[in-house]
């Protein structure tokens, strides 16, 4: 029987059957890196305390999903040897405590992959294991969030508000570690198959979330003007002048993009337009709305936008195909489409958007899109039986393999005594002690993707060993602002060929790329796809071996209304419900402060999409059709609140601009010199009162109790609190700043070594850039394995640099690379200067 790509269902195998998890997390980051590898199809077996989950919320439901619980007492005689015999049989153990906590309990990882050689060990603490200073705190998700600066730096909005500290209830470490931890062990999978050997390997959450927030602590040396936002202008003008940072909501629309905002519709309704940058999704915006032949005639300028501005045509300050418009225009063109959003309700906007190629999500809470009928179509959004909750609508797959049926099919979380779990221990299989090298060494990926989210993919592969070559068009679709400065990250690791790949001659060289490459990375819907032949069938028919990972904004393991539908990060936030809960309201929608929130995200569930067909190819000999999607990550980071059942009570957790955190033991305080964060419970209140200083808390909750220590933290400063907090083991974190952390961890590339695993925190200067700037960026070191390497990937070379080298190394003779660029097939740039000045 042949099994096309794509309908892997014939052959009955899911992507990680077979594998064992022992999962001992608790809270967030460990459960999820278990569930990801569960719904790959791993079988799952979590570890609980006597009385159950320590996080005694719903969510907790959906992230033990399809998993065999037990609860175990790991202190005891008993408990300790059923915990032994588990990890015996297992092929994955997560675990997400403080370092050392699991050897204090008899279970270190040296020993337990002693004895099962092959075992992959998966560490998810809250800071790094080695990091002297903050190894042993109690990490909190919010104190991780404080150490990172993502409190302290959450957006333009923010500051020209003047709002600061600005808390976030999404778990942003957790999810973004969790990813990278499950994608790090389905890699660690797929290298055992060659060597027998697993891996000990270490994702601290906040080393995951300063390579999440990789956008906001990067740093480029004479940053040219003609990038800055008119809101980061609006910023630098009240600095200089020493204006107040107090701009209302209201205020702050008027310097948003035109094509970066929020528009009124005929229903009151908002949809959020993101078509900036793009070198024709303005254009397309316009004609949609009726008024494109009005703005040609007013004189929009439309100049090509990779011209130094010394080059601009006389009279033009911007550019229709290069974010900003100046704010002149801004207010031109945003008064027009504010016009215009008013003819038809939000809903029947995003549908004409979206049916004709143009990117625009209507605003939504949480609730309503889990209600939502793409959601549930696509299945983004499942419906499960829970013993406890009964009907829970949860958060589909992050990863999935197209084809596989079962992806949707989840089962409830069931309890069994450890006993009754039939647990052999496994048996080594270990090849001749191989040199230690990346998991990926030998590989090569092709990546056809833009913008952050699909280059996020294979620029992460690249950490691991692997070769990536980059396909751009000749005529570049985004501008410079878009994929050269964010290209900045998410370019490095690549060597990079501008080709046409619609043309007769690039697609013959295409399918020659794709038949070099063991993984093919893309961002599309489907029907872009099918449009440039890299369809499923066509790659299959090229080399049944390949693997290719699609990344889009709508998709889900089935097709719904909205799945051909164009999108953005910011439009999965505005239609899962990110924006609504930043901003407080449906009237009052903000993006979440952070570049790339839900890119990034996006592009780590890309590599553990690609690391789980890699493991079903290691075992089946072919490749399959990995797929991901930015509303299933969206959905992720609101994993405390992204579920529904009958009995759930109002989608009221925190949101909005005014709150400093979750209830009184859990959100920032101001000192006398500043603000930090307290995170406790409430079983630590006894703690709270020995505390000097906080006298007169016995018995008080609620409101009396935030005002009380409200009342008390301003009468010392932060570091007399915070050590105080700490020496009865409570967790407390001043409020840093992101790009203060980034300037005290900072090596410069020509200087030495780049520390990968030392400390928590790591950025490199990269002074030798090929844009003759010197570029700071954060480091790759939120992965750290112990058998395998990671390398630091080479500065993203300018677009073209090596295209000759490339069409070279693949057949094509001097004269007929000559030709391919003459002919405009192939380019070697886009313009003259790396980043247009």
């Amino acid at each position: 029987m042949t099994v096309n790509k794509g309908n892997n269902a014939g052959n009955g195998a899911r992507p990680l059957s077979g594998i064992r998890i022992v999962d001992f997390g608790q809270f967030i980051a460990g459960p999820a890196a278990a569930m990801m590898l569960g719904d790959l199809g791993a079988e799952v077996i979590h570890i609980d305390p006597p009385g159950g989950s320590r996080w005694r919320s719903p969510a907790a439901a959906v992230l033990n999903r399809g998993k065999t619980c037990v609860e175990l007492d790991l202190k005891s005689v008993e408990g300790r040897a059923q915990a032994l015999r588990l990890i015996h049989s297992a092929d994955v153990v997560v675990e997400n405590f403080r370092p050392g906590v699991m050897a204090r309990l008899g279970l270190d990882a040296a020993t337990m992959r002693s004895d099962n050689p092959g075992l992959v060990w998966l560490s998810l603490p809250g800071f790094g294991s080695r990091d002297a200073e903050r190894a042993n705190l109690k990490a909190w998700e919010a104190v991780v969030a404080a150490a990172c600066g993502q409190y302290s730096d959450m957006g333009l909005n923010r500051v020209l508000m003047g709002i600061e500290p600005s808390f976030s209830p999404l778990p942003l470490a957790s999810a973004y570690a969790s990813v990278l931890g499950a994608a790090a062990a389905a890699l660690a999978l797929v290298k055992r198959e060659e060597t027998g050997r697993g891996d000990l390997i270490e994702v601290p959450l906040a080393s995951a979330l300063m390579e999440g927030l990789a956008y906001n602590s990067q740093q480029v040396e004479r940053y040219p003007d003609r990038y800055k936002s008119n809101r980061e202008k609006e910023i630098e003008r009240r600095r200089a002048v020493g204006e107040e940072m107090d701009a209302t909501y209201e205020e702050l629309q008027e310097l948003l993009d035109p094509f970066y905002r929020n528009y009124v519709c005929a229903d009151g309704r908002r949809i959020y337009v993101v078509s900036a940058s793009h070198v024709s999704h303005p254009e397309r915006v316009h004609k949609i709305l009726g008024l494109w032949d009005q703005l040609v005639e007013e004189g929009l300028p439309r100049h090509y936008a990779y011209l130094d501005v010394s080059d601009w045509p006389d009279g033009d300050t911007c550019s229709l195909s290069s974010y900003p418009l100046s704010q002149d225009w801004a207010d031109r063109v945003s008064a027009l489409m504010k016009e215009a959003f008013r003819a038809k309700p939000a809903s029947e906007w995003e549908k004409i958007f979206g049916g004709n190629g143009a990117p625009a999500a209507m605003q939504r809470t949480s609730k309503e899109w889990l209600c939502s009928d793409h959601a549930l179509r696509s299945h983004l959004i499942l419906e499960v039986e829970d013993p406890q909750f009964g009907t829970m609508r949860q958060l589909g797959n992050l990863a999935w393999i197209k084809g596989d049926v079962a992806a949707a099919e989840k089962t409830a979380r069931r309890s069994v005594e450890a006993t009754d779990i039939p647990a052999e221990p496994k048996a080594a299989n270990l090849q001749a002690n191989p040199n230690r090298t990346g998991w990926l060494s030998g590989s090569k990926i092709l990546d056809l993707t833009n913008v952050i989210a699909g280059p996020t993919m294979a620029s992460t592969l690249a950490r691991f060993g692997a070769g990536v070559i980059s396909v751009g068009p000749v005529s570049p679709t985004m501008d410079a602002w878009n994929a050269i400065i964010f290209g900045m990250h998410a370019g490095r690791g690549k060597r990079s060929l501008l080709m046409d790949i619609k043309s007769s001659i690039g697609r013959e060289a295409l399918q020659r790329l794709v038949k070099w490459a063991d993984v093919v990375t893309v961002n599309a819907t489907d029907a872009q796809l099918a449009g440039i032949g890299l369809d499923a069938q066509s790659i299959d028919r090229i080399d049944p071996r390949t693997v290719v990972c699609q990344l889009d904004c709508y998709g889900g393991s089935l097709r719904g209304p909205m799945s051909d539908f164009p999108g953005y990060d910011d439009l999965a936030q505005a239609c899962t419900g990110v924006m609504a809960r930043f901003g407080g309201s449906l009237d009052t929608p903000e993006e979440h402060a952070h570049f790339g929130t839900i890119d990034v995200l996006g592009g780590f569930c890309g590599v553990l999409a690609i690391g789980a067909a890699l493991f079903q190819r290691a075992r089946t000999g072919r490749g399959e059709f990995a797929r991901v999607s930015l509303c299933a990550a969206g959905q992720l980071i609101q994993a405390p609140f992204m579920f529904d059942h009958e009995a759930r009570g109002p989608f009221d957790e925190p949101s909005g601009r005014s709150i400093r955190g979750w209830g009184a033991l859990y959100r920032a305080y101001q000192a006398s010199d500043g603000w930090f964060f307290l995170a406790a419970q409430d079983t630590d209140v006894a703690a709270l009162t020995e505390i000097d200083g906080l006298a007169g808390i016995e018995g008080l909750s609620g409101e009396a109790l935030e005002s009380t220590l409200e009342s008390g933290f301003r009468k010392r400063t932060i570091a007399a609190w915070v050590a105080r907090l700490r020496a009865a083991d409570l967790g407390a974190q001043s409020l840093d700043k992101m790009h203060a952390v980034r300037d005290r961890h900072l090596a410069v590339e020509s200087e030495g070594k780049i520390d990968l695993s030392d400390n928590t925190f790591s950025f490199i200067r990269h002074d030798r850039h090929p844009s003759g700037r010197w570029v700071d960026l954060v480091a790759p070191n939120s992965i750290r394995p112990t058998e395998a390497t990671i390398v630091v990937p080479d500065p993203m070379p300018k677009p073209g640099a090596d295209s000759r080298q490339i069409l070279s190394e693949f057949g094509y003779t001097t004269d007929e690379i000559d030709a391919m660029i003459s002919d405009g097939t192939a380019a070697e740039a886009w313009c003259t200067k790396y980043l247009p000045e």
